[in-house]
């Protein structure tokens, strides 16, 4: 049976700021993101199975990346935790707002590296995450591909 790839796209709202960065984006700002999940495996080829020649339902993916990534960062405001950021982020979890503090400058690139962490650890063992698309504008975008990593 031949190798197929399947892709769900995902939407959120996340606010963040870059620390240190020498434009905009230091300052707190939001974005609409678009996340594009591709995994890879071979179709179910047991036909007794309810889900024969899918690689994966994509409501199971969507179980997946809507628990490990849309619930978590949707509405939230991230911040690098080693930055005086943090003093920010504590004023902003006082008064209420929804604070995520992470281990990395929360750059497309660095969130794309953490998503694929997240996603792949959550995966059947028969599929593979092949590829994230992460567009925080609708010209810019990063992606992770897993042909690329070492």
């Amino acid at each position: 049976m031949d190798t197929i790839r399947i892709t769900k796209q995902f939407f959120f709202e996340t606010g963040h700021a870059l620390y240190g960065y020498d434009g905009k984006c230091r300052n707190v700002h939001g974005h609409s993101y678009k996340l594009a999940v591709t995994i890879i495996g071979l179709p179910i080829a047991d036909n007794t199975n309810v889900k024969y020649g899918m690689v994966l339902d994509f409501g199971d993916l969507k179980k997946i990346v809507k628990k490990e990534i849309v619930d978590v960062f949707d509405h939230a405001t991230i911040f690098n935790k080693n930055t005086p950021h943090v003093e920010i982020a504590q004023e902003l979890e006082k008064r209420g707002h929804y604070i995520i503090l992470l281990d990395y400058q929360p750059t497309s690139e660095m969130m794309l590296i953490d998503f694929a962490d997240r996603i792949s650890a959550k995966l059947p063992n028969a599929v593979k995450l092949h590829s994230l698309k992460l567009s925080e504008t609708g010209t810019s975008y990063a992606e992770w591909f897993a042909g690329d990593q070492s």
